[in-house]
């Protein structure tokens, strides 16, 4: 590691391999974040984040719910449920929420966001045509914020938070080069 922390752009390149050959065609499909109460959070991402709900799988014998959400148009989703599973399971970048029946009751329970010690899991992002506007949206619809596009050190992005304290980077792409500049 260099004296600033990360690593060089060798390194990087070292570290960087040709996947095999079989690899070409995976991607990157799902992220699940376990939450307490379905129905904030199918809320949350659907009304103040704009997702589709993709797909709703019961698990009933273990006692659990999967909700499989994107951004994707309504009128594309399957209505057979086996070309729906496929089709759902084939779209890039989805979330998949858990729900562990009976969370929603249990006062005790809370899940780690990943940001408070121990460290691990960061967040998840959500590229916006206009961070100001989004804001504006959130803050209306009483997002709690974890920073603020114009706070702090990087401009221009913001951080908010799910129902169960996950964070949501926003984002607009076109933003991104001027983070780039010292």
């Amino acid at each position: 590691m260099e004296g600033h922390g990360g690593l060089s752009d060798g390194a990087v390149t070292a570290a960087c391999k040709e996947g095999d050959p079989i690899t070409q065609d995976y991607m990157m499909q799902q992220t699940m974040l376990r939450v307490k109460d379905p129905a904030r959070s199918l809320d949350f991402y659907t009304r103040v984040l704009g997702m589709t709900l993709l797909q709703k799988i019961d698990f009933p014998s273990m006692r659990f719910t999967l909700y499989f959400l994107g951004y994707e148009d309504k009128s594309d989703i399957p209505a057979d449920v086996k070309e729906r599973t496929a089709w759902t399971f084939s779209r890039r970048a989805t979330i998949e929420l858990t729900h562990n029946w009976g969370s929603e009751s249990d006062e005790s329970l809370s899940y780690h966001n990943g940001n408070n010690k121990p460290r691990g899991f960061g967040h998840i992002g959500v590229a916006v045509p206009d961070v100001y506007a989004a804001c504006k949206v959130f803050e209306e619809q009483g997002v709690t914020f974890v920073k603020k596009p114009e706070s702090g050190k990087m401009k221009d992005l913001a951080f908010i938070q799910d129902p169960d304290g996950y964070w949501i980077e926003i984002l607009s792409p076109n933003n991104m080069v001027s983070l780039l500049s010292p």
